[in-house]
């Protein structure tokens, strides 16, 4: 029997137990929720009257089989204790009320797993939710993971890069939603009555990213013939280097929402913007995660340059070939900061090689970083309008444009009359199309990034090996 930690949340003790996916009642709840999965519509409620739909009965039992699991493994994980008896109120009041929409608002309240960040800790997680990058339906998922917080990134964390409310997770096993290139649990994607006033934790995979990115960067670094430096090619073969290298960079990107001179709320996805804000909001914040790495690794922080890496070849590799071309706002940010490092003769493409310029990668992205902020810090004196056209005129100095778009044409193309959000409707889905460079990369790595569905470290074979 293999053992980790659990947290007695009676007397704060930190003991060892059985691996929850190692418990025969883990199998019996994975596939319980399974079975009930596809009988669910978009929104987790179950239609009856749909052809081939269960009788509520039949539900019922199944359900009766997921309380039971719960119960029998809330015992080897005392610190959701709460969390697990809200769990079991929540799907039982969801069949009292005839499987309509489900609401878990009261068990994601209990659930709270940034109070306690010890690291190996597990928890056992049952939601009904959509997975970001995964399942966009409101599906019973069942999840098993394990908190990575190593004594190092605590104390960053305590006197350097405060974010109490970030979890560093890897799977341990998993239902069909996270079988997908979801990498995070959110709050936000549960199914609940009412938005809570203000969520209080916030998840993210290290292991799927780490593997995912090993295998993006390795078939890149093939394809282009880049060569790279000793240590960086140890790091890229190397999974547990590569965990820590991202749960540190996702760390200090997810407090840089919150930081910085923000002319708006940078949490963008609850407003109406263009696509190419969000592209910038999210580069900006893994472009400070970059300029604080090159801070650790002048201090001596051995995990500094592998974050510097881990953020360049994610961007630069996976990013703009990963996704459709429909509002692709992360893939944007991948284009510009490749663009920005080719003007700057930092990467070049000849000889169908690519070659970077190590010693000036560091210095050139951390003035990207500096535009982008400048271009914030005046956004606070601008109109909203006038902020998205200075945020056009950045992109677009280093990105060509669809030559359909309005936007390119300028402020006399569009109807000015209009509120700023129904311009937004002017925004070519695709308005920066991939270059030559990276529609041939496209072609070249969709099957690799395909491969990576589903991917963690212990299904990973090299990780395995």
């Amino acid at each position: 029997m293999t053992e980790i930690l659990v947290h007695d949340a009676t007397d704060g003790a930190i003991a060892t137990a059985q691996r929850v996916v190692e418990h025969p009642a883990w199998p019996v709840l994975r596939d319980a929720v399974e079975e009930i999965r596809p009988w669910q519509s978009k929104d987790g409620s179950i239609d009856f009257e749909a052809d081939g739909a269960p009788s509520p009965a039949t539900v019922e039992r199944v359900l009766d089989r997921v309380i039971g699991a719960v119960e029998e493994l809330s015992p080897l994980l005392p610190h959701d204790a709460a969390y697990h008896r809200a769990l079991v109120a929540d799907l039982r009041r969801w069949a009292a009320d005839g499987f309509r929409v489900p609401d878990f608002l009261d068990s994601l309240l209990a659930f709270q797993p940034a109070r306690d960040r010890t690291d190996g800790l597990q928890h056992l997680v049952v939601f009904a939710m959509y997975t970001q990058n995964g399942n966009p339906d409101r599906n019973l998922e069942a999840v098993v993971l394990k908190m990575v917080w190593p004594d190092w990134l605590a104390d960053l964390e305590a006197n350097r890069y405060d974010n109490p409310l970030f979890c560093g997770i890897t799977f341990e096993d998993f239902t069909a939603g996270y079988d997908t290139h979801s990498a995070v649990l959110f709050p936000e994607t549960i199914a609940v009555r009412e938005a809570p006033e203000r969520f209080s934790w916030g998840g993210i995979f290290c292991d799927r990213e780490a593997a995912r990115f090993r295998r993006v960067t390795e078939a890149s670094v093939d394809l282009l013939g880049l060569e790279l430096p000793d240590d960086i090619r140890e790091m890229i073969g190397d999974q547990q280097r590569c965990e820590q290298a991202f749960v540190l960079w996702d760390m200090v990107h997810d407090r840089t929402h919150s930081h910085g001179d923000l002319p708006f709320d940078p949490f963008m996805i609850k407003q109406r913007q263009p696509f190419w804000m969000y592209g910038l909001e999210e580069l900006r914040c893994d472009l400070t995660a970059f300029k604080e790495a090159v801070k650790l690794e002048s201090e001596g922080n051995a995990h500094g340059r592998d974050v510097q890496y881990a953020v360049l070849f994610d961007r630069l590799f996976r990013f703009p070939v990963s996704g459709e071309r429909v509002r692709n706002y992360d893939g944007l940010g991948g284009q510009l900061l490749f663009a920005y490092l080719h003007k700057h003769d930092v990467v070049r493409w000849t000889d169908n090689t690519l070659k970077i310029d190590w010693d000036r990668a560091p210095e050139v992205t951390n003035q990207l970083c500096g535009e982008i902020e400048q271009l914030y810090r005046d956004g606070i004196d601008r109109p909203k309008l006038v902020h998205w056209f200075a945020a056009y005129d950045l992109v677009s100095t280093y990105l060509a444009p669809h030559p359909g778009s309005r936007w390119a044409k300028g402020p006399d193309a569009l109807d000015l009359t209009l509120p700023p959000r129904k311009l937004v409707d002017d925004v070519l889905p695709d308005e920066f199309p991939l270059s030559m460079f990276y529609e041939a990369l496209a072609k070249k790595l969709k099957h690799v990034i395909a491969s990576a569905k589903g991917i963690t470290a212990a299904n990973d074979e090299r990780a395995a090996a």
